[in-house]
């Protein structure tokens, strides 16, 4: 298993749906968390995107120098980025950060949002980018020449100069459970990613995924996306499952569920039928609580139990073919700490080998560019 945290950069606190307990979540204190998922031995941390948030590139950039071993999982906008624009940014931060880079695709699920960035286009419009837009985008950082006119899309002579360190490219991740999405997973993704759902819902979108990678001849890594309330006792943890909604009332639970019905993201729909805004009937499955999803959109459900419970739930979760576990937790300092400490002994990880610096051969350019194309000592075709 790998086990990834999260930067909060839409906010943090003791408590869900309340400023009572909220921390102000400036750069020391996500700094703090960063070297702490850099420390503590996660796997990486995935940073969120879209207008609740800080910028995450921006962020990425400024606590990629405090850390040393860990990965930043950042995502690119088809729609909202153009496809060489988010290769050169993909290509210049693995390069920096020595190879630390993971990618992760947002297509977009608000069309309120959506249209405040000047995107106008529908659910299925809106996967038709990303497919020609990760057409484009691997093909240039991979250090094709890209020639590319379609629907929505039209690259003409697109290449980077400067490549990223990892080959082919920086993994690319992604979420989505509609059939466009999936068929964009299996096209194009190396690790799919599903919310916390059921073990029996996920296996279903696993095995969609599989299809249509195996009709592109892939394969297709799994991963999924949840908050852990790991304590020693498993009273103890319901416990605090039970405080984090605590000073929750009807009015904010409904201002919330009526916010995240406008969107038409198939995934937060599937998320909101877990509990139907009820605060009655949480325990969704066997230690898979909903109540983060009463006012969180996207990832709306915690494991909880004691450490040896909440691995074997993830271990149920590992047998559908999921290695990635992408977490977090409220506080996310502490809780980051928790989990290492109580979880991390129960779990076979697999952090892999530490990053290296790009090798000069090959990875660099040594003096400046000419005419804005051309690396130096580049040969000239003789003249017959």
């Amino acid at each position: 298993m790998e086990i990834f945290w999260f930067i909060p950069t839409h906010g943090d606190g003791r408590y869900l749906g309340t400023s009572r307990g909220g921390r102000e979540t400036d750069l020391l204190y996500l700094r703090q968390i960063a070297q702490a998922v850099d420390q503590l031995g996660f796997r990486g941390a995935l940073l969120p995107t879209g207008r609740s948030c800080e910028d995450a590139w921006v962020v990425a950039s400024a606590l990629m120098p405090f850390t040393q071993r860990m990965r930043f999982l950042v995502a690119v906008r088809p729609g909202l980025m153009s496809p060489g624009v988010a290769a050169r940014m993909a290509a210049t931060f693995d390069r920096l950060s020595g190879g630390r880079l993971l990618v992760n695709v947002v297509t977009g699920g608000d069309p309120d949002e959506m249209a405040a960035d000047g995107l106008h286009l529908n659910h299925d419009e809106r996967y038709e980018v990303t497919d020609e837009f990760l057409t484009i985008w691997r093909e240039v950082i991979g250090g094709g020449l890209s020639n590319f006119t379609g629907k929505h899309l039209d690259v003409r002579g697109g290449k980077l100069l400067f490549p990223a360190i990892q080959r082919p490219y920086p993994p690319l991740y992604f979420g989505g459970s509609s059939t466009a999405a999936q068929r964009v997973a299996g096209k194009h993704i190396d690790v799919y990613l599903s919310w916390g759902e059921p073990p029996d819902q996920v296996a279903e979108k696993l095995a969609a995924v599989r299809a249509e990678a195996e009709r592109h001849g892939r394969r297709v890594r799994f991963g999924i996306r949840l908050h852990l309330i790991v304590r020693e006792t498993t009273a103890e943890a319901w416990a605090d499952a039970n405080r984090l909604i605590s000073h929750l009332d009807d009015a904010t639970i409904a201002a919330a569920q009526s916010a995240l019905a406008r969107h038409d993201s198939v995934g937060q729909q599937r998320m909101l039928k877990l509990h139907a805004g009820n605060r009655d009937a949480l325990e969704i499955s066997p230690n898979l609580w909903a109540g983060v999803g009463l006012v969180r959109g996207g990832a709306g459900t915690a494991l909880v139990g004691d450490p040896q419970t909440v691995a074997a739930r993830m271990r149920e979760y590992a047998e559908l073919g999921i290695d990635t576990f992408i977490c977090s937790g409220y506080p996310h300092l502490e809780e980051a700490y928790r989990v290492a400490e109580l979880l991390f002994p129960h779990l076979p990880l697999d952090h892999g080998s530490e990053p290296t610096p790009a090798p000069a051969n090959g990875h660099s350019v040594r003096g400046e560019v000419i005419g804005n194309h051309l690396v130096p000592d580049f040969k000239v075709e003789a003249k017959s």
